[in-house]
């Protein structure tokens, strides 16, 4: 097993955005309540894994790490909130003294590259006994740990390049507050095309939404010290996998689902999506595998989009945070005697009820009354799965110029109890699963015949 003696830190460089080709450049950038919630939470971490092409046989280490930097800095030109901090102002002109946060531009302290060496190969990085998992968030991963407020000294991005024997890892985490998974991968994806030597790319908008509210948003402070200052992890150990779905396989259980709710639900006129009757039937599986009492409660926690829900809609390339986190709950009897097409609509039905006037309305609760779902007291929770990501992100078109990642991983914040992340996988139409839950939930999923029917590939994330 390797170990953190088999990964040597070389350097840590601060990189700043080159010239800014832009007008529109501003200095600050208030934040609205759809990035001030993501406060308490950790980096968003995602990583790539390339093995060396012809043209790369002979690279030295020194090269690849300034041509990553010099690309990196280009990218931030066009993507520069990220290579500044957060900052926060005090108000002392209400009935209560309150806070407001911004990313400050100005003080482009600049985006932080970690250079490392790993004296392993990548058949031992993607080996299924090699590595425990928490050695590749601890290896791999820059700022293991960090909180969205914490971006207050820490970069909001940092990138960890770690040259391999036979390939390289790109490890990047990025600050949860400042944008979505829609722009992390907006900004991976416009970093790749010019690390490669394009420049086709979208530009991200900048400029954040407030519709009818004047910013800043103001929060009191003292909902403000609440905030937590480490992720309420499960302290008891877990495991994770990754389960792979072919498109034959998905295209079964979507079939089942939805013929289970016309025979069921006669009188719906609702077809369940690809994504629906996979998350319903990993969430059957998990109720069954947890054994719970059958009126004891569980719920889905999904992080939905909110760009394509408004009116007019945001674009794609809005850079920010357009997202919220829904749940769907049932009793585990329930959920077990219904079967798949049911807890599917279930999902579809919690998932279609935010249209643009109830997102409006939520925000608007949120200015009036600011409040983080974590705070220092916060503990783990319990009988829930969450999930987030979405299987549309082309994670496996981003190439840097070295040809297909071989493997797409998460970090450490990824790491908890529950955690279901949809990833669109390697082969045309299929998606996986990485999956983190208790050694002893995890066996009996592994022991599902009903689950295992419909998965095609089963490995460990390292």
């Amino acid at each position: 097993m390797f170990g953190h003696e088999k990964v040597r830190h070389v350097s840590t460089t601060a990189i700043p955005p080159c010239i800014q080709p832009e007008p529109s450049r501003v200095d600050i950038i208030d934040l609205n309540p759809w990035d001030l919630e993501n406060l308490p939470f950790p980096y968003m971490q995602r990583g790539f894994l390339f093995t060396k092409d012809t043209q790369h046989q002979q690279e030295k280490p020194v090269d690849l790490f300034n041509h990553l930097k010099d690309s990196l800095s280009q990218t931030l030109a066009y993507f520069y909130p990220l290579a500044g901090r957060l900052a926060i102002r005090k108000h002392e002109d209400d009935d209560e003294e309150t806070v407001s946060v911004y990313i400050d531009c100005k003080n482009s302290t600049g985006a932080e590259f970690v250079a490392s060496i790993a004296d392993i190969t990548v058949s031992d990085f993607l080996g299924s006994s090699y590595a425990d998992p928490c050695i590749v968030h601890e290896c791999f991963f820059p700022l293991d740990g960090a909180l969205g407020h914490d971006g207050q000294s820490l970069p909001l991005l940092s990138v960890q390049v770690t040259k391999l024997i036979d390939g390289i890892f790109i490890g990047c985490s990025m600050n949860h507050t400042v944008c979505d998974g829609t722009s992390f991968w907006h900004f991976i994806a416009s970093w790749a095309e010019i690390s490669g030597g394009g420049a086709t790319f979208d530009r991200p908008i900048l400029e954040r939404c407030f519709f009818d509210t004047d910013p800043p948003i103001r929060i009191p402070i003292s909902t403000f010290k609440l905030l937590p200052h480490r992720y309420p992890h499960s302290t008891s150990p877990l495991e994770e996998r990754i389960f792979h779905f072919e498109q034959e396989s998905i295209a079964r259980l979507k079939t089942k689902a939805n013929l289970e709710i016309t025979v069921s639900e006669s009188n719906i006129c609702t077809t369940i999506s690809s994504l629906q009757a996979l998350l319903a039937h990993i969430w059957l599986a998990t109720t069954r595998a947890r054994k719970l009492d059958p009126n004891e409660e569980t719920s889905y926690w999904l992080a939905i989009g909110n760009r394509s829900r408004m009116n007019p809609p945001l674009p794609e390339t809005y850079f920010g945070n357009s997202m919220l986190d829904v749940g769907a709950t049932a009793k585990a009897g329930e959920l077990l005697e219904k079967g798949l097409g049911w807890t599917a609509l279930l999902l579809n039905q919690v998932v279609a009820s935010y249209d643009n006037e109830k997102v409006l309305s939520i925000w608007k609760s949120w200015v009036e009354r600011p409040r983080f779902i974590l705070t220092g007291n916060s503990p783990p929770p319990k009988n829930i799965l969450v999930s987030g990501g979405s299987p549309r992100f082309n994670v496996y078109g981003n190439d840097f110029g070295r040809g297909k990642p071989v493997a797409v991983r998460t970090g450490h914040s990824s790491h908890y109890d529950g955690k279901v992340l949809p990833v669109r996988g390697s082969v045309e139409g299929s998606i996986d699963f990485e999956i983190c839950l208790s050694p002893e939930i995890m066996k009996a999923i592994e022991e599902d015949k009903e689950f295992m029917d419909f998965v095609t590939i089963l490995s460990t994330p390292s």
